[in-house]
């Protein structure tokens, strides 16, 4: 199929304009011109996908030239790798890119492989191009706006928006080649390119901070690589295939292990989650880019691939559990984070905790609820972390403190963020729908562990998303206004990703039926119905709900506006509801806290025990099977 270049291509081309291009006003307009192309592009690839009946389709058999120009690449990220680390002094990088890449140039040498077909489509890859184009497309509109904004806040960095664009759209090319990707071969080249792009894009400030973090992003994504490459390997030389469909189909628990070590690298899994947090010290489009539509679905994306392959045997059962435990870990530290970008964070890592260990269950209810999750979360996380980094544009501050309020102050932003966190944790939204599919099968296969997990990680999720909302809606009567600096094409992005969730929420029935269920029958051969409800009154009980919440917060911002109704104060109400007399005639100035809980649930007490107890289990299981046991 021609469109599956034209999609890789189209952004290959845009982020060499990107880097050539001085001029904000053309730039900007070419990022418009660009996303919305992409887009097309990708509405044009389903329409001729459907008119030859949905099926799944493989191309590019023959590919000589493009294997010896994906040579010469991979021999160039790691040149590019070696140089970095030598510059910055620094040598666990360099070591593990020479080794995976001189592995991979070692197989493609020697390894008896058979050349199958290179590219693949199917209802997965689909469902990931519409998720990557539509989302990242939209970020990347977002982003014209929000870095005016952020170097007009920020003149000690030095502006590199060139560089910064093209990163963007190189991203996305990456993250399509990725899941078009049938060849393991070819799917590694993208891999590590996703790989070495967020390494860039954390660093863009280059201060020391995200220096530091962007090395600590790459050596354990390059770990991940490693074991990607050890894979292809033990695939190349034991079965003469690379078919990402023969690595299912062999049964083989090494080359498994390995796929899913990769894919716990890249989805942020403990003991590797560290490096997302680090991503933090980036501007909000390559946090909203890194958690949403590319990186981390790409290894869920890899991790659902082979699920099929995971059901019933060990290396199952260690994704499973390391992602059940990732999911409750870190939605208990999230509860002790007052730093907006870091619940964000948090709640990533957790979610994509509850998405791994679906997949690593790898049976077909839990990975229909994986794949709703996915779905849902990438627009709903893709949404806050723009609606966080408006705000604090707007603020000064992305702190959950200072969004006192925020419905008085900032309206807009406050109904995008109440609909983002709604989108996460409450009903009727896909999120705590998928959560309950994932439940039943847990309880059904009687996993203890995981039926654990979910219930007390949900609970603290619904904790820590709570008090943000509820911080968003309080009544505030601030002393200043402000001034809401938010750029048109920065909303643009947010109301988009905004009617999104709300047409999912109400489309979920079809989604459910037209999308997750195709997708479900195509891995496993057969598909059962998990929504039980009709149709229409799944659909009525979602508008009904869907409407609820903006209703009752259009109400209370309305009141609040009409009348200040004055409260009981620890001393004399000043009247204006934030300041009182005391009982020594002091002046005091109220103000309300959430409780975070620092000690019971900080980061500094729980992470480095459940990195430890994580790579514990990592490391028990490859031994095991390195040796036989299983």
């Amino acid at each position: 199929m021609v469109l599956i270049p034209v999609l890789i291509g189209i952004p290959v081309l845009l982020a060499v304009l990107m880097a050539l291009l001085k001029d904000g006003r053309i730039r900007g307009i070419i990022v418009y011109a660009g996303a919305g192309c992409i887009m097309a592009v990708t509405l044009a690839l389903l329409a001729g996908w459907g008119a030859g009946g949905y099926g799944r389709a493989v191309f590019f058999t023959a590919t000589e030239t493009v294997d010896h120009l994906m040579t010469v690449g991979e021999i160039g990220l790691m040149l590019l790798i070696v140089f970095m680390s030598v510059k910055y002094h620094k040598v666990l990088p360099a070591v593990l890119s020479v080794a995976q890449t001189g592995l991979i140039l070692y197989v493609e040498q020697t390894a008896p492989i058979v050349e199958k077909e290179h590219m693949m489509v199917d209802w997965l890859t689909v469902l990931m191009c519409v998720i990557i184009a539509f989302v990242g497309g939209f970020i990347c509109i977002y982003t014209v706006g929000y870095m005016k904004g952020y170097h007009e806040h920020h003149k000690e960095y030095k502006d590199r928006q060139p560089f910064f664009f093209s990163m963007l759209f190189l991203f996305l090319a990456a993250m399509f080649g990725l899941v078009f990707s049938q060849s393991l071969i070819w799917m590694y080249f993208f891999w590590e390119i996703t790989s070495v792009i967020s390494f860039l894009m954390i660093g863009y400030t280059r201060t020391e901070e995200a220096l530091e973090n962007s090395f600590s992003a790459l050596w354990m994504n390059l770990l991940g690589g490693l074991g990607f490459a050890a894979a292809i390997a033990v695939l190349a030389f034991t079965q003469g295939s690379v078919q990402l469909s023969d690595a299912v189909s062999s049964g083989m628990m090494f080359p498994l292990a390995c796929l899913a070590l990769a894919g716990l690298t890249k989805s942020a899994q403990m003991p590797f989650s560290t490096w997302l947090f680090g991503a933090m010290v980036a501007p909000t489009p390559s946090s909203a880019l890194l958690h949403s539509a590319t990186m981390v679905k790409a290894g869920v994306y890899l991790l659902i691939r082979i699920a099929p392959a995971l059901s019933g045997n060990i290396v199952g059962l260690m994704v499973s559990c390391i992602g059940g435990f990732t999911f409750i870990m870190a939605s208990m530290m999230a509860i002790a984070q007052n730093d907006g970008k870091k619940v964000l964070a948090f709640s990533t890592i957790s979610n994509l905790g509850l998405i791994v260990a679906c997949a690593g269950t790898g049976v077909k209810e839990t990975v229909w609820g994986a794949i709703f999750l996915m779905i849902f979360h990438s627009v709903s996380k893709s949404m806050l972390f723009q609606a966080v980094g408006a705000a604090e544009n707007c603020l000064g501050s992305r702190d959950i403190e200072d969004m006192h309020g925020l419905l008085l102050r900032l309206p807009k932003l406050a109904y995008i963020m109440g609909i983002g966190i709604a989108g996460m944790y409450l009903a009727p939204f896909g999120m705590l729908i998928s959560k309950w599919v994932a439940l039943k099968a847990f309880v059904d296969s009687e996993n203890v562990f995981l039926v654990i997990c979910i219930a007390y990680g949900s609970a603290t999720t619904m904790f820590y998303w709570t008090k943000w909302l509820a911080k968003l809606i309080s009544q505030h009567h601030a002393r200043k206004g402000v001034e809401d600096v938010t750029r048109k094409d920065e909303y643009l992005s947010m109301f988009v990703h905004a009617a999104i969730m709300l047409l999912l929420c109400l489309m979920l029935p079809f989604v459910a039926t037209h999308v997750v269920d195709p997708i479900v029958a195509e891995m496993f051969g057969a598909s059962e119905a998990v929504l039980s409800m009709s149709v229409l009154t799944t659909m009525a009980i979602m508008l009904g709900a869907v409407l609820i919440v903006p209703a009752i917060m259009f109400l209370v911002s309305g009141g609040a506006k009409r009348q200040l109704v004055q409260i009981y104060m620890g001393g004399i109400n000043r009247g204006d509801n934030r300041h009182f007399t005391d009982s020594f005639g002091e002046e005091k100035h109220l103000y309300l806290s959430n409780w975070y809980l620092r000690f019971e649930f900080g980061r500094r007490h729980l992470l480095k025990p459940s990195l430890i107890l994580s790579a514990v289990v990592l490391i028990i299981v490859f031994c095991l099977i390195i040796g036989g046991a299983v």
